[in-house]
């Protein structure tokens, strides 16, 4: 998640939009797409700011290339390109994407595992800790991370659930070094 104000604001804005117009789901599904496609394609964001270009031809250039895209969608790159705001484009994706999962009651966790994790593991963590932050569910991403000896380390947002094996060595240590 971004800490850019005007992003989270243009965020909310096409949020709001997008439940009243009931096509929050749509619009999710598109801003993953365009998130990939500005990031894959630097060359793209470098042509959208480039001041060669008026506006105008930006804005036939977003039309062509963005072909089919959600008309608030489009609308909304139209606003940031007129805002001379563009630069922002990927942290309102975040942002928006933070704004769906919050309403549907789901949170982004990273999962430091030995090794990967079955659907079954993956299901009872998501269970067990969407529970403790208040929410429905956890949309895990499993990263292995052999240093962790045995056991899991589990990231949401800020907070850290430690119940690695090295965790509870370093602990021990700690504990006899200072008795």
């Amino acid at each position: 998640m971004s800490n850019s104000v005007v992003a989270k604001r243009y965020a909310l804005a096409l949020f709001e939009l997008s439940q009243q117009h009931g096509q929050t789901g749509s619009i999710q599904e598109e801003m993953k797409e365009l998130k990939k496609a500005f990031r894959d394609n630097k060359g793209l964001g470098e042509l959208l700011d480039s001041p060669k270009l008026s506006s105008t031809k930006k804005k036939e250039i977003i039309a062509n290339i963005f072909k089919g895209v959600n008309p608030l969608v489009l609308n909304a790159l139209y606003v940031l390109l007129d805002a001379k705001r563009l630069n922002e484009v990927q942290n309102v994706f975040d942002e928006f994407l933070t704004l769906v999962d919050d309403a549907a009651g789901i949170a982004e966790a990273k999962v430091y595992s030995t090794r990967p994790l079955t659907e079954q593991e993956t299901n009872a963590l998501s269970a067990t800790f969407a529970k403790k932050i208040g929410k429905h569910s956890l949309r895990i991403e499993n990263i292995i991370d052999p240093s962790l000896i045995g056991g899991v380390r589990l990231q949401i947002g800020n907070q850290i659930y430690d119940s690695s094996l090295s965790a509870k060595l370093d602990k021990l240590q700690r504990k006899l070094i200072g008795s």
